[in-house]
């Protein structure tokens, strides 16, 4: 016991210490540029002063989007043409959207157009007064280094738990085949997919999970865009149906969709204490779900075991 407690306790330190460091590294990096970056933020508050608003609109909505469709207009080449091999090589469902079938990709395609710019664009626009009142996006002093970091995880916890039980509650019978079952047309999904949605999901579990953190914290602007820019490059990496080097595993999600009753949230967390993913456990796919860190793709590496005759 002894032993042990020393091994936990030399290690805990050891993380606290190199924690510290590479925080406090970052911290000084942030700090050097953060003068420019405060100098420019102060120069568009006094460019728009008495307009804020369209500060807001820009940062909360047109960033975001810019980064979601820039992502997903690379893969949907890819998606669309087979090219280049370099990518196409990592598909995960390997047989499937092969190429993708063009009039299923243009009807998902004008649904997420819907969701963006019919039901979210007017939805954060109607938030402004009460994010003003609350704590002001656009006031003067841009958040801190640290203080970002926790936003971040905060953000993160509240995505996890807001998404995975309205994702669970909508396989509910009673709501799946009204609601959720278009999601579900894809069960090998696309980047473009991942907002592809029932208007009614698309808010409760789209994007109330990834809006609540900001709303709760009372967010900086800076740290809503970077935070919505994130969550829509994530997701579209959950859906994009390419295990990619260097990126993060798709895999668990892509699972969701092949059988649709395991794997809902998003970092499996609440999904290893509910035991909605003990299937997925068993599968090639598990050993698959882990960051690829050379070239070689995980179906080659890892192949599914040959199927029984």
């Amino acid at each position: 016991m002894r032993r042990t407690a020393f091994i936990l306790g030399s290690g805990l330190l050891l993380f606290v210490a190199f924690w510290n460091s590479v925080t406090w590294h970052l911290q000084r990096f942030w700090g050097a540029s953060g003068y420019f970056w405060q100098a420019q933020w102060e120069r568009l508050l006094s460019t728009y002063e008495g307009k804020e608003w369209i500060l807001y609109i820009i940062g909360a909505t047109h960033v975001p989007a810019l980064c979601f469709w820039s992502f997903n207009g690379l893969l949907l080449v890819v998606d669309t043409t087979g090219k280049p091999k370099c990518i196409s090589r990592y598909r995960i469902q390997v047989g499937k959207n092969e190429p993708v079938d063009p009039v299923k990709l243009r009807q998902a395609i004008r649904t997420v157009l819907f969701n963006h710019f019919i039901i979210s664009f007017p939805i954060l626009v109607f938030l402004y007064p009460f994010l003003k009142w609350w704590g002001d996006p656009c006031r003067r002093e841009l958040p801190t280094f640290h203080w970002f970091l926790l936003e971040l995880a905060i953000f993160t916890l509240i995505e996890e738990v807001l998404f995975y039980y309205s994702h669970r509650l909508l396989h509910h019978p009673a709501f799946y085949k009204k609601i959720h079952k278009k999601h579900h047309e894809w069960t090998a999904p696309i980047g473009v997919i991942s907002l592809y949605a029932h208007p009614i999901e698309h808010v409760a579990s789209n994007m109330l999970p990834a809006m609540a953190g900001p709303l709760i914290m009372g967010s900086h602007l800076s740290s809503i865009t970077m935070w919505f820019s994130l969550v829509l490059v994530i997701t579209t990496i959950s859906h994009c149906g390419y295990h990619l080097p260097f990126l993060p595993s798709p895999e668990f999600h892509d699972y969701h969709h092949l059988k649709f009753t395991q794997c809902y949230g998003v970092l499996g967390v609440l999904d290893h204490l509910h035991g909605t993913d003990t299937l997925f456990k068993q599968t090639k796919a598990y050993e698959r779900h882990i960051l690829l860190l050379g070239f070689t793709p995980l179906s080659e590496s890892i192949p599914d075991s040959p199927k029984m005759e």
